[in-house]
Parts: structure tokens; sequence; C-alpha cells
């Protein structure tokens, strides 16, 4: 932060004491280009969101809601909100991470402060690791310092060179030190298919007893899939210290779609382009996918990915 901008609060805490916090921050922010000033979280629209649009990830919807409203009602966190999303493509992991972009900063991707790192853009080398460890580790520090409530996605977590992102240790636990800026405001969003078979497989054999997938509770798949990311050979996650030394504050598992909500998914697009009726692409789109497993095809193996282009196609 600038120091006319700290001077500045100083000021004001001396001549509008007794006055508001909502006050306050409406006078600072009218002269402050503080990234505070743009972080409006609406929980109630984010829990929203997530109930109304998120099909069929009800430990998502329980988990994300609970750990961001969670971490916003600390004024002074005692560490980052660590979130790492797990599942298969087209299961929902990116659509809830732009939700969360926009019930904080009002934009799903386009905030300054809202950094996204994806792993064949940003690391695609091999041999390029420690490069890369302390690009990351500058790039970290710089954003925090410009902002403490920085948003940080990595995507395709399972094509990250190992041993890159364990630069992040420090920033994740709650005894580093960071100078004019509190670090423990961050959020930082991992997304990563590893775990997937974890879930399928428990997904599968829920269905097979009988019972309602919202039957499945975290506490079914945590261990199970925080060893399957741990030993995941040739991912960001493989023998990481982010897992290890338990840095994430939830591992979230995203379900394997059905076809009914592969349908919701459709029927969703079509409504967004005017074209609610069309019964028929509905069904043509259903059709038009695959499912696993073969003797019961009742998982789409890509989730709702496919479904703008297949909507382009039928139309």
């Amino acid at each position: 932060m600038k120091h006319w901008e700290t001077v500045l609060q100083c000021l004001f805490a001396i001549i509008y004491h007794g006055t508001t916090a909502l006050q306050m921050k409406t006078i600072y922010c009218t002269i402050s280009e503080s990234c505070e000033c743009d972080f409006k979280p609406d929980v109630q629209g984010l829990e929203w969101d997530l109930y109304k649009n998120l099909y069929g990830q009800h430990l998502a919807q329980e988990i994300v809601s609970e750990a961001v409203v969670g971490f916003l009602q600390k004024d002074s966190p005692d560490k980052p909100l660590v979130l790492s999303f797990h599942g298969a493509s087209g299961t929902g992991k990116t659509f809830v991470s732009s939700i969360l972009g926009r019930h904080l900063y009002g934009a799903a991707m386009s905030s300054p402060y809202i950094h996204q790192f994806i792993p064949t853009l940003h690391f695609p080398l091999l041999d390029r690791v420690q490069e890369y460890r302390s690009a990351l580790k500058r790039w970290v520090e710089g954003n925090l310092t410009a902002c403490a409530r920085s948003i940080f996605i990595f995507d395709e977590m399972e094509r990250m060179p190992p041993g890159v992102t364990d630069v992040l240790v420090p920033f994740l636990g709650p005894s580093h030190v960071m100078f004019r800026t509190n670090y423990r405001k961050a959020i930082y969003i991992f997304i990563s298919t590893a775990g997937q078979e974890v879930i399928n497989k428990l997904v599968l054999e829920t269905r097979q007893a009988g019972k309602e997938r919202e039957d499945i509770q975290l506490r079914d798949l945590d261990a199970s899939l925080a060893q399957a990311v741990f030993n995941t050979k040739n991912s960001g996650f493989f023998q990481s210290r982010i897992i290890s030394e338990k840095l994430v504050t939830c591992l979230v598992p995203f379900l394997p779609l059905s076809r009914r909500h592969v349908n919701r998914c459709t029927r969703r697009e079509l409504c967004q382009r005017g074209e609610c009726h069309r019964r028929d692409i509905v069904e043509a789109v259903e059709s038009s996918l695959a499912y696993t497993p073969e003797d019961g095809q009742f998982f789409s193996n890509t989730g709702c990915k496919m479904i703008p282009a297949k909507v382009n196609f039928f139309l």
C-alpha cells in the first residue's frame, strides 16, 4: 500500500471517530484505488448461484459455501483460504471458480485481483522447474503486496510440473511474515482431475447399492482422495508438501454427472439462447454423448463440458 494511503487511513480514523465502518470505507474508497474497495463479497448471491446453477454437486455446494462464509467472517484470518477442486472434466470445477470471482469481485475472471495460472501456458517445460518456482514466488509476493485480497487460481494441476507450486507453502500457512500486507486474506484455488478415479468409484458403488448420491458425505472421500491426489504421478500435487502438511483448507470432490444433470445443463444452455422449448435438442444432445460404465451408462464421460458445442451443432 502506498505511504499516502496509509496516512489517509490514519487521518480518517482520527477525524471520523465514531463513524461506522461502512461510512469509513465509502469515504476512503472515493480517493483510493485499494482492492479492498473492489472487494464486495455477496455471500447470499454466492450461495444461491451454487444452489441454482451447479448441478449434481451437493458436496461442492455445501463445502464451498461454508468455507467461504467462514473465511469472510474473520477480519483477520489465521491463514489463507485454500480450496482444491477434484473430479472429472466437465463436472463444474472451473464453473465454481468463476462463480466465486463473480460474487467476491463482481467479475468472473476479469478483475485485476484474480490471477489464473495454466500449466501449458505458464509452466510448459519440465526442465525449468526452478525458474518457474522463482518466477511464481515473485509474482505471488508482488500481487499480495499490491492486494492482500488477491485470488490465485491454478488450473489443470494434473499438467503442472511437480514441485512448482510447493514454492507457495510458506504463503499457505499461518506463520509466514510479509511486510506491508496481510497475506492471510488471500484465496487460493487449485483445479485438478487428480483423484477422479476414487470419486467415480465411490459414486458408482453408491448407485449400485441402491443409495442416492446425496447420501455421500465428505468423510467418505476425504482420506482416500487426499492419498490419491498425493500419489498421482506427473501432476503438480505429486508428493507435494501442500498435501502432506495439510495446507489445503478443503479438498472438494466433484462427482460424475448423470444423464439428468446433463439434460439440465442442456436446458439451461438452450434457455440462455431463448430456445427453452426445444426438447428435441435436449434429446439429441443426450444421445450424442458417451457414458460409463458400458453395462450401465450411468455417467457422462465429459459432464457438461461439451454441451455448448453440441447445442450449436444441433440447433
